[in-house]
């Protein structure tokens, strides 16, 4: 049996005081005036929330978003010269290809002289065409087509005059059995509805005669008138063009049937080589220096963007951790300069006591692990195990030589307080 006094001498004991395992004392990097304060003492906070706001975050909050879109803009210019690079060398060897379907074309002398006349067959079409329209606006009307439109006038002007002497009658007749007393009533009504309905049928009769009595006269007038000058010269330039066209497809058919010119057949060999290089140069991605700009522009943006970033965060305070408001040092409204104290958060949730006034001696016996028991002033009836967490390498600074000890409580009462005194007892092996 190991006597009591053994027992004893294992037993290491110290004061400490209760403190979160994560403590903050918050200030900002830059000077300003406090526009918000978010928070009051008390309050839980979570990683990452905003604390405080300091005059010009607006500002700075526009410099990121221009900063954003000037990097979007350089990413999508280095993006673009590479969908360029493949469109011009989609579109070099397209050039390539038409310029050897042409210069085989051109070297085909039967096509050639085939489509050359059938050009000039098209063209002399053309011409005939307009010297026939010239023909009918100048020519003048035969005597024949005359005498024929004079009959056909005097004709239409006979029926129009018989139509309307037979209007003319009917109307007096509907007069005279209207007036006419002596007729039964049923009789005279009904020779009234004839002469009615006659009357509508030689209107119709009348407005068609008067149609083609305007129509012979308008047609008369346009024999007996000479050519309209307008028309004349529309019908010559016509004519002009037409002559043109086929004068210059005579003379390409005279060119063709000489065979292919050496300066044609050198042109289109030359598209064919330039189509080709320019190929094998855009495939090859876009030229490395247009890249070296276009990423040294994108590494500037996201410089820009970085700095503009950071002073945002220079004039806002989050919250490092989850935690509590324990202490505020400032007011909104209020100028504070550069690292002055601001607000203080603690991780209530997560408590510990850490011993002040641990001795070289004794802090010589402790290893991690140690087990012990916690006692409070404040708390007479609560007694908590726990085990040591950590073992400062170095003492503290001040009177005396003090090793702080950290010890890991197995439970946190809802009483426990940061700042109480403690009193430990750490069994050493």
């Amino acid at each position: 049996m190991v006597p009591d006094f053994e027992v004893l001498s294992n037993v290491v004991s110290a004061t400490g005081v209760v403190v979160p395992a994560r403590e903050a004392l918050l200030s900002v990097s830059a000077g300003g005036n406090v526009t918000d304060l978010f928070v009051e003492q008390g309050d839980p906070v979570n990683t990452g929330e905003l604390l405080v706001k300091l005059e010009g975050s607006e500002a700075q909050v526009a410099a990121v978003s221009a900063a954003e879109s000037e990097l979007l803009n350089a990413q999508i210019a280095l993006e673009a010269l590479y969908k360029d690079t493949d469109l011009l060398a989609a579109e070099s060897l397209k050039s390539a290809e038409a310029a050897e379907k042409a210069l085989e074309d051109l070297t085909n002398n039967e096509l050639q002289q085939a489509q050359a006349r059938q050009a000039v067959a098209e063209a002399q079409k053309s011409v005939d065409v307009a010297e026939r329209k010239l023909a009918i606006v100048t020519k003048p009307a035969t005597q024949m087509v005359i005498e024929e439109a004079r009959g056909n006038l005097k004709l239409a002007e006979k029926k129009h005059e018989e139509t309307l002497d037979q209007i003319d009658d009917l109307q007096w007749q509907y007069k005279k059995y209207s007036s006419n007393k002596t007729l039964p009533a049923e009789i005279r009504a009904n020779i009234l509805t004839e002469i009615k309905q006659a009357l509508k049928g030689l209107e119709v009769q009348r407005s068609q005669e008067q149609r083609n009595l305007e129509i012979s006269r308008s047609r008369l007038n346009e024999l007996l008138a000479p050519p309209d000058p307008v028309d004349v010269q529309v019908a010559e330039a016509e004519l002009a063009t037409a002559q043109a066209l086929l004068n210059d497809a005579e003379k390409e058919l005279e060119r063709i049937m000489d065979g292919p010119q050496p300066g044609e057949v050198a042109l289109l060999e030359a598209q064919i080589n330039k189509g080709r290089q320019d190929f094998e140069i855009y495939s090859n991605g876009p030229d490395p220096q247009d890249i070296a700009l276009a990423e040294a522009r994108i590494k500037n943006a996201e410089s820009q963007l970085e700095a503009a970033r950071a002073m945002i965060a220079d004039q806002q305070l989050l919250a490092p951790f989850d935690g509590v408001i324990t202490a505020i040092h400032i007011n909104p409204g209020e100028w504070i300069a550069p690292g002055s104290p601001v607000l203080q958060v603690g991780d209530l949730n997560h408590l510990h006591v850490e011993t002040t006034d641990l001795s070289e001696f004794d802090v010589a016996k402790l290893e991690i692990g140690d087990p012990a028991v916690i006692t409070f002033d404040s708390l007479p009836d609560v007694i908590i195990q726990g085990s040591v967490a950590s073992i400062a390498p170095k003492a503290e600074d001040g009177s005396g030589v003090n090793y702080p000890v950290v010890i890991e409580l197995e439970e946190i009462p809802a009483t426990l307080r940061w700042g109480m005194t403690a009193f430990v007892d750490i069994t050493s092996d």
